[in-house]
């Protein structure tokens, strides 16, 4: 399942199955509707994360710490990596794929911060992405690099922020409204949040 910023309530894509027998590809995870801004106000009761008052270079730091975790889950059993443990609910694979596009996602959101006058992001469906991708035929290798190459560029974009830009401004189209101070509260949770996700089991 998919949580953390599915902010286009969206419902997930339902492919017969007749669709799916032809292309081996997994069910469609549980859709998330969700609205996670409240970690912005309480530690999440799932994850155990409190990102309501961390600073920008904590959040820098915290993100290398998780895509260091995401390595040593890919490096793990083959078997066990790729396998679904409820057909609705990813893999730690499709969780990783899941958390590398979340950093590269909030990248551009926080360039657009940066550079224009509260900027709308565009919407994003995490599920849908899942499946036209295809998660679950990734390579672990690569996922791990690429994880850790996008995690360690919106760690260094954090670390560089200047006083002032901490207070532009951005917006879903929810109407969920974001300062880069609490964007990058925000983003920082959904990492934490699926890394938790795969490491309970």
């Amino acid at each position: 399942m998919a949580n953390g910023d599915c902010e286009t309530r969206l419902p997930a894509p339902c492919p017969s199955d007749e669709l799916h027998a032809m292309t081996d590809a997994p069910p469609p995870a549980e859709a998330d509707d969700k609205d996670w801004t409240w970690v912005l106000e309480r530690p999440c009761p799932e994850c155990g994360a409190e990102v309501g008052d961390m600073g920008v270079a904590d959040i820098a730091a915290a993100n290398r710490q998780n895509a260091a975790g995401w390595t040593e889950v890919l490096a793990g059993d083959g078997e066990w990596v790729r396998t679904r443990p409820a057909p609705e609910t990813w893999s730690p694979l499709e969780y990783a794929c899941h958390v590398r596009d979340v950093f590269r996602l909030f990248s551009e959101r926080l360039d657009l911060m940066l550079s224009e006058d509260d900027p709308e992001f565009a919407n994003w469906n995490p599920n849908i992405t899942a499946e036209a991708e295809r998660y679950d035929l990734a390579d672990p290798a690569l996922v791990s690099a690429e994880l850790v190459e996008a995690a360690s560029a919106i760690a260094d974009a954090f670390e560089q922020l200047s006083v002032d830009q901490l207070a532009r401004t951005g917006r879903r189209s929810d109407g969920a409204s974001f300062t880069v101070q609490s964007f990058a509260r925000y983003e920082i949770h959904d990492p934490i949040h699926h890394l938790w996700d795969v490491t309970k089991r």
